[in-house]
């Protein structure tokens, strides 16, 4: 049964509830009304029975007729008297006791003993009192009759029939019952209509089924690595995951302010119209962010906006990843064709029987190789340019370039803040330019250099290609710029640009030297890092 009342609908929930207070209040205000009612009427007949009564007593002609014994005349007058006030019943009697005027002629005469109205028969008194002496049950005021000097010549009774009282009262207790019963058709259809209109509101979800969206939800947005902000048609903050927090330096305090006031470069970098806005570069707290904006668009209204904002280093990380794969993969090649054709050779002079060539051809591949070892693993200390230089090694042989690292290079182990990927982006990218500048000329050559004296350290790349025009040099770091064709498909102009990204990110900076015989391309990178960079 508990469980069947749980899983009742929410719009059923809200009429029942409704309902029920509806009920509840109209019976209590019922029961309040009909008690202030029965007060108040009884109170009125009270004061009303006492009222006409001492009105009686005081008419001399009640008291010339009750001095006579004159019935008829009494009776007349009590009836005139009585006009106003609409007594059930007018009783008089002399001092004796006997009754002079009575609703019912049997009784005229007959002497009745002062019970009730003693206090008024003997000491003069006037009071109401509940009586159920002449007629029935009545509420009743008594007076006294006196004379001139004061004497009591008989007592005057007006009485009230508590009978006719309770259907005054049961017919406004009908009629309250009627206006309750309409109040409660009214507060029915009512708590009807609230109920639907809620069940609008909430999209026809039940209160389980919204806890349980709010909790999803809840974990979705925390789960996302991506910042995420909703605002509404008044371009008000209304939601903000933890990552937007972390990311942007926002809070809960954030939510319900206006985005212009929350992230005033966000507001400002936005259309004026509600149209999408996709991978948007920003500089937001001095980081660059890549933002994402779509409208919420519901019946052709424009009902708010949701935004999601990423680090471009993240970004910028996993195209790093990938280029290093890339080009690890690209070096092996080189590396394994540059070998399979001296394997090749060495085999042919093998079966034709030329040993002394075979071994002579190995002998200088194996000091060629020793020479270039020497340098590279004697004179630069890390792993990750030694890796980058043999890989490149390899690529020149096989695109007969002489590619030779300066015998004055001096290299230390990198400081922990230059990452790996860094050096695969300024390194691979300066070398494979230099490769490809080199390509047109009948003898190619590109020299690397590296130092790590002073404050700096120094990567030179050195080649002998046409140059680059004087008017160009600004150019060649811009994003999509190239000076070679893309008929194969390839993507060009993308390499300097992610290396000058590189070196400036480690607050570095970039040199170039060109003319007709060559060009040389100098990268500086502080070996500490800034502080708050």
């Amino acid at each position: 049964m508990k469980q069947r009342l749980l899983n009742v609908s929410i719009q059923t929930k809200i009429a029942g509830i409704v309902i029920g207070i509806i009920v509840m209040i109209v019976v209590l205000l019922l029961s309040a009304v009909t008690y202030t009612e029965i007060k108040q009427l009884y109170a009125n007949k009270n004061s009303l029975s006492l009222q006409t009564a001492k009105t009686i007593s005081f008419v001399p002609a009640v008291k010339e007729a009750l001095r006579d014994q004159d019935g008829e005349r009494l009776e007349a007058l009590t009836k005139q008297l009585d006009i106003p006030a609409q007594a059930d019943y007018i009783v008089i009697q002399n001092r004796q006791g006997t009754v002079l005027s009575h609703p019912n002629e049997a009784m005229i005469g007959i002497e009745q003993a002062f019970q009730d109205g003693y206090k008024a028969a003997v000491f003069g008194g006037y009071y109401n009192i509940d009586s159920s002496k002449w007629i029935g049950p009545s509420v009743t005021g008594k007076a006294p009759i006196m004379n001139e000097r004061g004497n009591v010549l008989g007592v005057v009774t007006v009485g009230y029939l508590k009978e006719n009282i309770n259907d005054v009262v049961a017919h406004r207790l009908r009629r309250n019952i009627y206006l309750s019963i309409l109040a409660i058709i009214v507060g029915f259809a009512a708590s009807y209509m609230l109920a639907r209109h809620i069940r609008k509101d909430t999209l026809g979800l039940e209160p389980r089924e919204i806890a349980t969206l709010y909790r999803d939800r809840a974990a979705i947005l925390s789960s996302i690595n991506e910042g995420v902000i909703a605002t509404d048609k008044k371009e008000k903050v209304t939601l903000i995951n933890e990552t937007a927090k972390q990311l942007l330096q926002l809070n809960d305090r954030d939510v319900n302010q206006t985005i212009d006031q929350v992230l005033p470069d966000v507001h400002q970098g936005r259309l004026t119209k509600q149209t999408p806005i996709v991978n948007q570069e920003m500089h937001i707290n001095r980081r660059t962010i890549i933002v994402n904006m779509a409208p919420i668009i519901k019946e052709n209204a424009y009902m708010g906006t949701v935004m999601t904002f990423r680090d471009k280093t993240d970004v910028t990380e996993m195209l790093d990843t990938l280029s290093e794969v890339k080009r690890y993969s690209d070096d092996l090649r080189a590396q394994t064709h540059e070998f399979s054709n001296k394997l090749y050779v060495i085999s042919g002079l093998i079966q034709l029987e030329k040993y002394d060539e075979a071994l002579e051809m190995i002998r200088e591949e194996a000091n060629d190789d020793q020479q270039i070892n020497k340098l590279i693993f004697d004179q630069i200390w890390d792993s990750k340019v030694q890796a980058v230089l043999l890989g490149k090694m390899n690529k020149a042989s096989e695109k007969k370039i002489d590619f030779q690292v300066d015998d004055q290079s001096q290299l230390d182990r990198l400081p922990g803040h230059i990452k790996s990927s860094d050096i695969i982006t300024i390194i691979g990218n300066l070398i494979d330019n230099a490769f490809d500048e080199v390509l047109k000329q009948n003898n190619r050559y590109v020299t690397f250099s590296a130092l790590d004296i002073g404050h700096d350290i120094i990567f030179e790349v050195t080649d002998n290609g046409s140059g680059i025009r004087e008017e160009a040099i600004q150019d060649v770091f811009a994003q999509h710029y190239s000076t070679k064709s893309s008929d194969n498909g390839e993507h060009r102009g993308y390499g300097l640009y992610n290396m000058k990204q590189a070196v400036e990110a480690l607050r570095g900076h970039i040199e170039i030297d060109s003319n007709e015989y060559g060009t040389a391309i100098t990268a500086y990178m502080p070996k500490e890092r800034e502080e708050g960079s």
